[in-house]
């Protein structure tokens, strides 16, 4: 393909996706960076951290429910206006998403000869289109941050035994806990001194913040932490966690705990199984998308913006059907991915309004477009492929492993 066409492609879609971001606009006007920045100013004028509640329309009441670390690391926020506080939080997120989608694609663009950059070109605009990206942009979300760390530690650090592998989901964890996910599958993958090493990272973070203030530090992890309902309701339709599905499908009554807590067994044990294959046989991207969303299931709570790792899910998918010969198995892996993008372009709560009190499934047609990250979570996890052949990254300039031209997915 000339490169004119080339460059004419990715500006096209870019300004598509401009347009499309343009018409859905602001939504939710930064509401959780809001909170961030009001929970901060009243903790510097002496109020304890988690007594801070802002009125919501649907929740009832939203506090500050990050670890303390989180605070610690937010607290400048306090003295910064509004406005810069806006402005550096887009520019963080957009460079973020930037640089974690060249990650991902410049090891798929170089395995099928095409210019990193025109992959990259076609990836980005793509990632900012979907839902769990708007939400993250719209709510004023920190999870490109978590996300940064995460896919920096275990795509460059961890695979070249680095001395530092493991820091990056240590301070993740100590940010916003879920992604201790990450620290399991890495025991799982038996990354041994990585996973001590993001254990260490997340306690040292963790004790840092409660020598800093060990008054809020106490509250969180004595009491706060175990308050779910603060950080809102797990039957709203936004939160695509196997308890939310549980707890819409309950509906009015209330989910089996017990029943919730076997399948959260089953299915993170099943998937963080795969994960650690995936490690194992040198696929990371795999490896690390199928922990994500496994950690996103068992999550009592993930929203909508929590729920990044269909991303390098995808590009798993779209790596290995093109490598596929047969056409069946390319179609429905291709086929997969294409599913799976325009359901997170549509999404679960960005065009549709399910209302401020808890509202009952009545129909499959509901029960699948309200829990459409869950079920394709569970699809992913059951049949995402571990591919043969894929990015050595222990050699500092990572070459592809050397594979007969008809290597097949293995």
């Amino acid at each position: 393909m000339p490169k004119a066409i080339r460059i004419a492609t990715v500006t096209a879609l870019a300004a598509a996706v401009a347009i499309f971001l343009d018409w859905y606009g602001n939504r939710h006007d930064f509401f959780d960076l809001r909170i961030y920045v009001s929970a901060m100013r009243w903790w510097a004028d002496g109020h304890p951290l988690y007594d801070y509640a802002q009125p919501d329309r649907v929740q009832g009441e939203l506090y500050f429910t990050y670890p303390p670390f989180a605070a610690a690391l937010l607290r400048p926020l306090a003295e910064i206006p509004m406005g810069a506080t806006i402005v550096i939080f887009l520019i963080g997120t957009a460079v973020a998403i930037g640089v974690t989608t060249w990650w991902l694609v410049h090891p798929v663009a170089l395995r099928h000869g095409q210019p990193p950059w025109f992959v990259a070109g076609l990836a980005i605009p793509l990632v900012f289109a979907i839902e769990p990206t708007r939400e993250t942009f719209t709510f004023g979300q920190i999870n490109m941050l978590l996300v940064l760390l995460v896919l920096g530690d275990l795509l460059l650090l961890v695979p070249r035994n680095s001395r530092w592998a493991g820091v990056g989901v240590g301070l993740a964890t100590a940010l916003k806990l879920y992604p201790g996910i990450f620290i399991l599958y890495l025991l799982a993958a038996r990354r041994w001194r990585a996973a001590i090493t993001a254990s260490v990272a997340a306690a040292g973070a963790t004790l840092l913040a409660a020598a800093m203030a060990p008054r809020d530090s106490w509250q969180f992890w004595t009491h706060e932490l175990w308050s779910t309902e603060r950080v809102g309701r797990t039957d709203y339709t936004g939160n695509q966690s196997l308890l939310g599905l549980l707890g819409r499908a309950a509906l009015p009554g209330e989910p089996s705990r017990v029943v919730w807590f076997g399948l959260v067994v089953l299915i993170a044990g099943y998937g963080i199984r795969r994960a650690a294959q995936a490690a194992r046989a040198g696929d990371e991207v795999a490896g690390l998308a199928l922990a994500g969303l496994v950690g996103a299931l068992a999550s009592p709570i993930a929203w909508t913006h929590h729920v990044y790792w269909f991303v390098p899910a995808f590009v798993v998918l779209v790596d290995a059907g093109l490598r596929e010969r047969d056409l069946r198995p390319r179609l429905a892996l291709l086929g997969l991915a294409a599913a799976g993008f325009l359901i997170l372009l549509r999404g679960v709560v960005s065009f549709d309004d399910w209302g401020a009190t808890p509202l009952p499934t009545d129909t499959v047609g509901e029960f699948l477009r309200r829990n459409a990250y869950v079920l394709l979570a569970l699809v992913l996890i059951a049949v995402l492929p571990v591919r043969s052949g894929v990015l050595d990254y222990r050699r500092r300039g990572a070459k592809w492993t050397d594979l007969p031209s008809h290597a097949r997915v293995g």
